[in-house]
C-alpha cells in the first residue's frame, strides 16, 4: 500500500515538473520571438509594413499644438501649416544617425513640396551651430530649436530621428516611426503619392508599396559599418596638441582604430583597456588609434582622465564616422598592414576587446597574450 501511495506520489510530482517546464518552454519560446522581432525592428527595414503595432498617437488624433523659434529667432507655430501636410521629425544634429539621412531628406524636399507636404525639422542646440549644419547638407526646410523641457508631448520619450506624417488638419495621418529608415521611408513615401495610402487593420498599419517606386536600400548609406576585406579610408586628423596625424603613417602595422565620444559612457569603460591595451601591445605591432568627436577640451579631459598616451585624432562631427559606414560609440576597426579592414567592426566594449585579441602579436609561447 505504501508502496502504491509512493508511486502516486512520484507521478504527481512528475507531472507537475511536466507541466511547468512546457509552460516554461512557451514562456521561453514567446522570449525568443520577441527578441527576433527585436532585432528585425533595430536593423530598419525597407518599408513600414514590419512596424505592426506602432507606438504613439493614433491615427486621427490631432498633435498638440505648439510654438517654437527657427534659426533666425522667428515663432513658428504648427497652425501656420494649416492646409498642408506636415512631415514632422525629431531631430538632433549631433545624433549620427540623424546626421546620416540629413541629405537624403533634403533632396527629397523638393519633391515634398510638389505632394503639399511640408518637412519640419524640431532639433536642440544653438542657432548658429544648427544654420551651419542645415547649410551643410542643403536643407530647405523651417528647422525649429526645443528644448529638453518644451519639446511636444509625442516626442518626450522618444530618441531621434523620429516623424509623424500629418494631414492638413494637423490631426496624425500615419503610423508613427522611430530610427533613420523608418524615417526616409516615410519622406519617400510622402514625396511619391498625393495622400496617405496607410491601411488600417485591427493590430497592424501597412505601407502599400507604389509601382516603380524606389526601394530604400537604393538610397541608403552604409551605417553597418564597412566589411571585412575593405579598404580603409584614408584620413588626416588633428591629434589633441594639433599635430596631424594620417592612416598613411601606420602602412605595414596592424592599427586597432576605436571611435569614441567624451560624452559615452561606455567609452569610458573601455578606456583603463585601451591603456593596458597599449601598454602590453605597442611594441609587438599592433598601433592604437582613438578617433574623438565634439569639444577638443572635454576630449583632452578624458585622455588624461584615463591616461591615454597613444594617439587621439578629432573628427569633425561624424564625417570619419560616415566614410567607416557607422555612427555609433564606442566601435573599432581592425585594420590590416596593407590598410585593408581585417573584421567587420566592433560594437561595445567587449566585442572591441575581442577584436584586440586578434590583432595583437603571438607572445613567445605561441598563444595570444591575454587582453582585459
Amino acid at each position: 500500500m505504501i508502496s502504491v501511495v509512493a508511486g502516486l506520489i512520484l507521478i504527481s510530482i512528475w507531472i507537475g515538473f511536466y507541466a511547468l517546464a512546457k509552460q516554461q518552454g512557451r514562456i521561453l519560446l514567446r522570449l525568443d520571438q520577441i527578441e527576433d522581432r527585436a532585432k528585425v525592428a533595430g536593423t530598419g527595414p525597407e518599408n513600414l509594413s514590419d512596424q505592426t503595432e506602432p507606438d504613439g498617437l493614433p491615427l486621427n488624433s490631432p498633435f498638440p499644438a505648439f510654438k517654437f523659434p527657427d534659426l533666425r529667432g522667428r515663432t513658428v507655430a504648427l497652425g501656420d501649416f494649416r492646409g498642408k501636410r506636415v512631415l514632422l521629425v525629431h531631430w538632433n544634429f549631433e545624433c549620427g544617425f540623424c546626421e546620416s539621412i540629413a541629405r537624403e531628406l533634403g533632396q527629397l524636399d523638393t519633391s515634398l513640396q510638389e505632394r503639399n507636404v511640408q518637412l519640419v525639422l524640431l532639433t536642440y542646440g544653438k542657432s548658429g551651430s544648427n544654420q551651419e549644419r542645415v547649410a551643410e547638407h542643403g536643407l530647405k526646410c523651417p528647422v525649429l530649436l526645443i528644448t529638453d523641457e518644451d519639446r511636444p508631448a509625442p516626442f518626450a520619450n522618444q530618441g531621434t530621428p523620429a516623424a509623424y506624417l500629418l494631414d492638413e488638419q494637423g490631426q496624425v495621418a500615419g503610423p508613427f516611426v522611430s530610427g533613420a529608415d523608418r524615417v526616409v521611408a516615410l519622406a519617400q513615401h510622402s514625396a511619391t503619392c498625393e495622400s496617405s495610402i496607410f491601411e488600417v487593420g485591427k493590430r497592424q498599419i501597412q505601407r502599400r508599396r507604389l509601382p516603380g517606386e524606389r526601394p530604400l536600400s537604393a538610397s541608403q548609406i552604409e551605417r553597418d559599418g564597412l566589411k571585412v576585406g575593405t579598404r580603409a579610408p584614408a584620413f588626416r586628423l588633428p591629434d589633441l596638441q594639433g599635430r596631424m596625424v594620417s592612416l598613411e603613417e601606420y602602412r605595414g602595422r596592424r592599427v586597432l582604430l576605436v571611435f569614441s565620444d567624451p560624452h559615452c559612457q561606455p567609452c569610458d569603460e573601455l578606456g583603463p583597456h585601451l591603456v593596458r591595451l597599449h601598454r602590453n601591445h605597442s611594441n609587438n605591432g599592433l598601433a592604437l588609434i582613438l578617433v574623438g568627436r565634439g569639444d577638443p577640451e572635454e576630449n583632452r579631459r578624458k585622455a588624461e582622465q584615463h591616461g591615454f598616451q597613444f594617439p587621439i585624432v578629432l573628427q569633425k562631427e561624424w564625417k570619419l564616422s560616415k566614410e567607416y559606414g557607422i555612427f555609433a560609440t564606442p566601435v573599432a576597426f581592425l585594420i590590416q598592414e596593407d590598410g585593408v579592414i581585417a573584421k567587420d567592426v566592433a560594437v561595445g566594449a567587449e566585442a572591441i576587446l575581442a577584436l584586440a585579441r586578434n590583432g595583437v602579436g603571438r607572445s613567445e609561447e605561441g598563444s595570444y597574450e591575454r587582453i582585459s
